[in-house]
């Protein structure tokens, strides 16, 4: 495990900076989108949202992202993520005080934590294990507002990977890009209520609960299949495609002819 001690006040002046994109290249074409699209957020937990949905995208090697946020008072939780294992990553953290999210988010800690192998992490003797059991193997964590004052929250971005040594060591450039967007977007709130982001939360998952079922209507209709067989194809989309499930199902339900996804559900050629 390795952990890096950087100045947070200059390294976020100099993200600031950062924020021009004066480069050409795929990765800043895909923060100048994001920084529009977060400029545009109507709440925090959107832009919370949007910065693990990016993580995912941009950090090389990211299989399962989340945010930790802790409270003044030291309670953890997880309010936005990419994947109900990282969900259960985290929970693990917070129960046996272990782990490199819980280690990121608390004040003052360090500015990143991370392990090529957490199977073996001898820091994390309970969690490292049991990431390794449910076949995921490295692990970044970013902080967030590492000199939070009540009654905002510190808190960590979390970038795991099934595969060890998958996170390469340069990771942490735009994995600590993104997580000064979540930071400003906590700054700039006089404070964030565990019920404002557990209310955003229940709010996306009912909106993502609707999309998934429309998708599956149209794969039963399509397919004649049953509605388990149908979120099964969904799945195995997401994984194909590599995008959320939510992603797949919104995509299904608004361009059902779109022939990447067609092609990844069975249904390019079942159109008369």
């Amino acid at each position: 495990m390795t952990i890096g001690k950087g100045n947070w006040t200059a390294d976020r002046e100099a993200f600031r900076g950062g924020l021009e994109l004066s480069d050409s290249g795929p990765l800043a074409e895909q923060f100048a989108r994001l920084t529009k699209a977060l400029l545009n957020a109507p709440t925090v937990a959107d832009v919370l949202d949007q910065v693990v949905t990016a993580a995912h995208r941009v950090v090389p090697g990211a299989d399962l992202v989340s945010i930790t946020l802790r409270t003044a008072d030291g309670i953890f939780h997880t309010p936005v993520t990419t994947s109900e294992v990282a969900i259960e990553l985290d929970r693990i953290q917070y129960e046996t005080g272990e782990g490199p999210c819980v280690e990121a988010a608390r004040n003052p800690g360090p500015a990143q934590v991370r392990s090529d192998d957490m199977g073996i992490e001898p820091a994390w003797p309970r969690f490292g294990p049991e990431a390794a059991r449910r076949d995921v193997h490295s692990v970044l964590s970013v902080a967030l507002m590492p000199d939070a004052r009540p009654p905002r929250y510190s808190g960590a971005l979390n970038i795991y990977s099934r595969r060890r040594g998958a996170l390469a060591p340069d990771a942490h450039e735009p994995a600590l890009l993104l997580a000064t967007h979540a930071s400003l977007a906590l700054a700039g709130t006089a404070s964030v209520t565990r019920a404002d982001l557990t209310a955003a939360q229940l709010r996306r998952a009912i909106e993502s609960r609707d999309v998934i079922g429309q998708a599956k209507g149209i794969l039963m209709a399509r397919r004649g299949i049953s509605a388990d067989d149908a979120f099964d194809e969904l799945r195995r989309a997401s994984q194909n495609l590599n995008i959320k499930l939510t992603d797949v199902a919104r995509i299904l339900t608004a361009r059902p002819t779109d022939l990447d996804l067609a092609g990844a559900l069975g249904l390019a050629d079942t159109d008369d």
